[in-house]
């Protein structure tokens, strides 16, 4: 249910690009991300930083998106949430020495520090290629390629990327019987 929910918006983004227009299709995706904000506030349940970040954007570029009727801002925002996590990435890990994957992480895998930080470095280069990718592709190709690449693109290489990274740290993982012989050390210490 979790990853309907999270990509529902961009779905119905896509719909609305097919069936009417650009406009139409930012104005539901406005809608769509306040609703999925309404949401977590009904429920009671703390509205995830990423979800407030992405509807600030899709509210300001998008706004102005459907306000200007100019689809330049809309293409930016995509490049600017890209890079905003990957600077937020570089910055928490390297200024305020919080790596942000290892703690979202932590909790499900052990891995040496080492390969937490190059997994820190290979998210945030990832989404810096993102940002790059979009900005070539909305300022050089037709906005139907652009609205494309943004769904089914950038949906692909995350998941690729995501793949590739657990099969990248499956070598790292310890094996089950020393998972437990280290839980059984831990218990049994003094």
């Amino acid at each position: 249910m979790h990853p309907i929910f999270e990509y529902l918006p961009l779905v119905v983004f896509f719909v609305f690009y097919k069936v009417f227009d650009l406009y139409w299709a930012t104005g539901a995706l406005i809608v769509l991300s306040g609703l999925q904000i309404i949401y977590f506030l009904l429920k009671k349940k703390p509205v995830p930083k990423r979800h407030l970040i992405i509807f600030a954007l899709i509210l300001v570029f998008g706004g102005l998106t459907i306000f200007l009727h100019d689809d330049t801002f809309l293409k930016w925002k995509v490049t600017i949430l890209n890079t905003f996590f990957a600077v937020t990435l570089i910055f928490s890990r390297y200024v305020l020495n919080n790596n942000i994957i290892k703690n979202f992480l932590k909790e499900s895998m052990e891995l040496p520090e080492k390969i937490w930080d190059r997994l820190n470095i290979s998210w945030a280069l990832f989404f810096l290629l993102c940002g790059v990718l979009n900005w070539y592709i909305a300022f050089n190709f037709s906005q139907e390629t652009w609205v494309n690449f943004k769904v089914f693109g950038l949906t692909g290489l995350t998941f690729v990327f995501a793949i590739g990274s657990i099969l990248a740290l499956y070598r790292f993982l310890p094996l089950d019987d020393e998972v437990e012989k280290t839980k059984t050390t831990k218990v049994n210490k003094p």
